[in-house]
C-alpha cells in the first residue's frame, strides 16, 4: 500500500514556523544581534513563497508558452541583480555583467536540459520548465555573485602587483590571470562541495520531492543526476563568464588596469 502524504494546513504551517525561536534564542543567548534579520528573513520567506505559490498556481492553469517565459525571464532579472550585490566593491557595469553571465548560462544549460535530455514537448510546460530554470538560476546565482566579489576584492588587494606587471610589459591577462583563476576558483568551489556529498550527507529537493510523490527512487536518482550535472555546467560557465565580463571592464585594450572603476560600495545600516 503506498503511503498518503499529509496535507499540511496553516496550523502544520505554524508549528514549524515555532522552530525559528530556536534561532531568535541562539541570537539572544550569544549576543548576535540577529535577531531582527531572523524574524525579517522568516516573513520574507512566508511571503515569497506564498507569492509564488499563487503565481504558479495560475501560470499552471492558463499554460501559455509567453507567460512560461515571461515569468522565467523575470526570475532571471531578479537572480541576476542579486548576483551584483553582493561584493564589497563595484563597478560601473556591473548589474549587466551579472546578469549576462546567468542569462545565458542558465538558460543554455535549462534549454539542454528540456529538450535534449528530457525531452519535455512542448519545452515550455510550465510545471517542467519553471522548476528546473529556478534550481539551476539559485546555484548559478551563487557562483556568479562569489566570482565577481572574489574578482573585485583580489584586484583591489594585488592593485600594486597588477600594475607592477603592467609596467614592466605584461598583457592584461598576465597581469589579471591570478585573480581571474582566484575568482573562477571561488565560484564553482559552492557547486563541486555539493556534489561531493549529494546522496550521502544531503537528500536534494528535487529528488526527495519525487520520492514523496511515489516516485521510483531509481527514477528520481536518475532524475537529480541529470539535474545536478546541469547546474554544475551553468555554474561553471557563469562563474567563468562573470570572471571575463570583469575583466574586460577592468582591463582596457591596450592593457592598462582602469582601477579608477573600482569603488567600494556602499551599505545602508
Amino acid at each position: 500500500m503506498s503511503p498518503v502524504l499529509h496535507t499540511l494546513s496553516l496550523a502544520d504551517v505554524g508549528i514549524a514556523s515555532l522552530l525559528i525561536v530556536v534561532n531568535g534564542a541562539l541570537s539572544v543567548a550569544l549576543s548576535l544581534g540577529l535577531g531582527r534579520q531572523l524574524a525579517l528573513a522568516a516573513v520574507r520567506t512566508v511571503v515569497q513563497l506564498l507569492a509564488i505559490g499563487y503565481v504558479l498556481g495560475w501560470v499552471f492553469a492558463v499554460d501559455r508558452w509567453y507567460l512560461v517565459l515571461g515569468l522565467m525571464a523575470l526570475m532571471t532579472v531578479i537572480a541576476g541583480f542579486a548576483g551584483a550585490a553582493r561584493s564589497a566593491h563595484t563597478y560601473r557595469g556591473q548589474r549587466l555583467d551579472s546578469l549576462a553571465s546567468i542569462w545565458i548560462s542558465a538558460w543554455l544549460v535549462t534549454a539542454v536540459g528540456l529538450l535534449a535530455v528530457m525531452r519535455i514537448h512542448p519545452w515550455y510546460q510550465p510545471q517542467y520548465a519553471i522548476p528546473i530554470l529556478g534550481m539551476i538560476l539559485g546555484n548559478t546565482l551563487t557562483g556568479v555573485s562569489l566570482a565577481i566579489e572574489r574578482m573585485t576584492e583580489e584586484l583591489t588587494a594585488r592593485r600594486d602587483r597588477v600594475e607592477m606587471a603592467l609596467a614592466l610589459g605584461a598583457t592584461r591577462w598576465e597581469a589579471a590571470r591570478g585573480p581571474a583563476r582566484q575568482a573562477a576558483r571561488a565560484g564553482m568551489i559552492p557547486t563541486l562541495n555539493q556534489m561531493a556529498v549529494v546522496g550521502v550527507v544531503s537528500l536534494p529537493g528535487m529528488m526527495t520531492g519525487q520520492v514523496l510523490a511515489g516516485q521510483s527512487p531509481l527514477q528520481a536518482v536518475r532524475y537529480q543526476i541529470v539535474i545536478m550535472f546541469l547546474i554544475a555546467a551553468a555554474s561553471a560557465l557563469g562563474t567563468v563568464a562573470a570572471v571575463l565580463f570583469t575583466y574586460r571592464r577592468l582591463f582596457s585594450a591596450d592593457h592598462r588596469f582602469n582601477a579608477a572603476e573600482l569603488a567600494e560600495r556602499t551599505r545602508a545600516r
